[in-house]
């Protein structure tokens, strides 16, 4: 089952991918192997496709960096949950198919690091194991997006944008 993995509150793009990891300092294809890598070093070795952050509100804060949402994304993350993300970094995410879900902050509380959990976007419900935390169905076009893969194969696949209209 995958796994829970904890973070505090304000967790800003710096902490998530340092700029000295940057792909245009680095590579793209490296990007996988640089988030938390200084913040918490075990992440980016131990994180499985399917795992879940949970995280304090205004995940994402601080620079508008891409890559450091790329770079989760990479990771194959089953979601991030937190109260809030930074309206940049949610932008980021949705556009890189990598499902964000805002939970009420005492829901936080419930949720141990390292424990089993598991987010299903199509029933709206994060399991873990003090039990199980619904969620607001999120925006239509959002979901489009996330099972796309992303806002470019969305509209590689369809031609359009999420919600455009077809005249």
């Amino acid at each position: 089952m995958p796994r829970i993995w904890t973070f505090g509150e304000d967790v800003n793009t710096d902490q998530i991918v340092p700029g000295r990891y940057a792909p245009y300092m680095t590579s793209e294809a490296e990007l996988r192997n640089f988030p938390f890598i200084e913040a918490r070093p075990e992440f980016a070795k131990e994180v499985l496709p399917g795992d879940v952050i949970v995280a304090g509100p205004n995940f994402g804060c601080g620079s508008s960096r891409e890559y450091a949402a790329q770079a989760l994304a990479l990771c194959q993350l089953g979601a991030i949950v937190a109260p809030s993300f930074a309206r940049i970094f949610f932008r980021n995410a949705v556009n890189l198919g990598l499902p964000l879900i805002e939970i009420p902050a005492p829901e936080f509380a419930s949720f141990v690091d390292g424990e089993s959990g598991e987010v299903d976007l199509e029933a709206c419900v994060l399991r873990h194991a003090a039990g199980a935390v619904r969620f607001a169905v999120p925006a239509a076009f959002s979901r489009e997006i996330w099972a796309a893969g992303g806002l470019v194969p969305y509209f590689r696949a369809t031609g359009r944008f999420p919600g455009e209209v077809v005249r």
